[in-house]
């Protein structure tokens, strides 16, 4: 009997479907789908030995050997695991990277277990194709409206508020700028362009007329937007979000001052306001050149003082003239000058609940 094979992608999007990845280890590490999990046909080591195997003497001789490294104990134990999570998820889909030899075995073994799978046809690079191919085509047909406005103006917390919505400093896990680092680090590009398709796709899917994103440059930390899309999203229309200084230097200090400092806390302990300070430190040396030599002082000085007083008074407050100082001195100059170059065409501008009522309206 012919076990099913498919390649009905699109389903897989929309239907988030779980996804069994059997390709090695390290394979799975250099990206992979949402929803999917690795439980390997053959560990990294075996695929090296197989590998090696492969180029001395063909095809024929690798499978001979991989049937050696795997059968018996192993072959009982990673079947037991496929069966394990096709139990918990039973429309899982798995796949190897070509769709070839393994995940064909996974399959037949599964099968002889009791079990029947679908796997993806063309595998992890067909599929991958797919979303990239898609992905593109999406973003240059839906039109966006960007919302602008200067750091802190409440952009982020905003986003989720509006409908067809695309949150990329989410997807990227990283808020944009020289202080967004996140403690759970950044997904891989790859995960990171294969989580920015899926949402395009399911949002294409709900019939959305328009996305709405941030106004962003195309990398966001060390990751950066796919050519295509971001030239699509960035053929949009843009939207204003004026926010006062004081309003500003609020939100800024409860995200990345106070918010920050907890999950520092959460996951460091006592040391949590230590470490939050050293990456501040770093993040100011990293935009040093920019500032100049006296501003730098000047500003690194200020944070020393808002760290004292944070040890000695337990008080975070101090933090806020170095705030304000940073947004006047770099992060207000920087944006008034890239709007300034852009041309993106500005459609509309007002307070949060303006912009939030536009969006409504469009």
């Amino acid at each position: 009997m012919a076990l099913p094979l498919t390649d009905d992608f699109r389903t897989v999007v929309l239907e988030n479907r779980p996804l069994i990845d059997v390709r090695a280890p390290v394979e799975f590490a250099g990206g992979a789908f949402p929803g999917a999990v690795n439980l390997p046909l053959m560990n990294d080591e075996e695929r090296h030995l197989i590998g090696i195997r492969y180029k001395e003497a063909g095809n024929a001789a690798a499978v001979v050997l991989g049937k050696e490294l795997i059968d018996g104990k192993p072959r009982a134990e990673r079947t037991e695991a496929w069966k394990r999570f096709v139990e918990a998820h039973p429309d899982a889909y798995l796949y190897c990277f070509r769709g070839g030899q393994r995940s064909e075995i996974a399959q037949e073994w599964l099968a002889e277990a009791g079990i029947t799978i679908p796997r993806l046809k063309g595998g992890y690079k067909a599929f991958r194709r797919y979303l990239m191919e898609r992905s593109e085509a999406i973003a240059q047909e839906i039109p966006t409206l960007i919302i602008g406005g200067r750091t802190g103006s409440g952009k982020t917390l905003l986003l989720p508020k509006i409908k067809g919505s695309i949150d990329l400093e989410g997807l990227a896990k990283h808020r944009g700028s020289s202080f967004g680092r996140t403690l759970t680090g950044q997904p891989t590009q790859i995960g990171f362009e294969n989580a920015l398709a899926y949402r395009l796709i399911q949002e294409e899917a709900a019939g959305e007329a328009r996305f709405v994103i941030e106004h962003e440059g195309r990398n966001i930390g060390r990751l950066y937007i796919p050519k295509e899309v971001y030239e699509g999203f960035m053929g949009g229309k843009m939207v204003l979000l004026e926010t006062p200084m004081a309003e500003r230097v609020d939100t800024i200090h409860t995200e990345y001052v106070e918010e920050a400092i907890a999950l520092y806390r959460e996951h460091f302990g006592e040391q949590g306001v230590a470490l939050w300070y050293e990456d501040a430190l770093q993040g100011l040396e990293r935009i040093q050149r920019r500032l100049g030599s006296q501003r730098y002082h000047q500003l690194r000085s200020l944070l020393q003082d808002a760290y004292a007083l944070h040890l000695s008074e337990q008080d975070s407050s101090g933090y806020k003239p170095w705030i304000e100082a940073l947004l006047r001195y770099y992060y207000d100059p920087m944006y008034d000058y890239q709007l300034e170059k852009s041309d993106i065409p500005i459609v509309f501008s007002g307070d949060r609940e303006a912009v939030a009522a536009y969006f409504e309206r469009h």
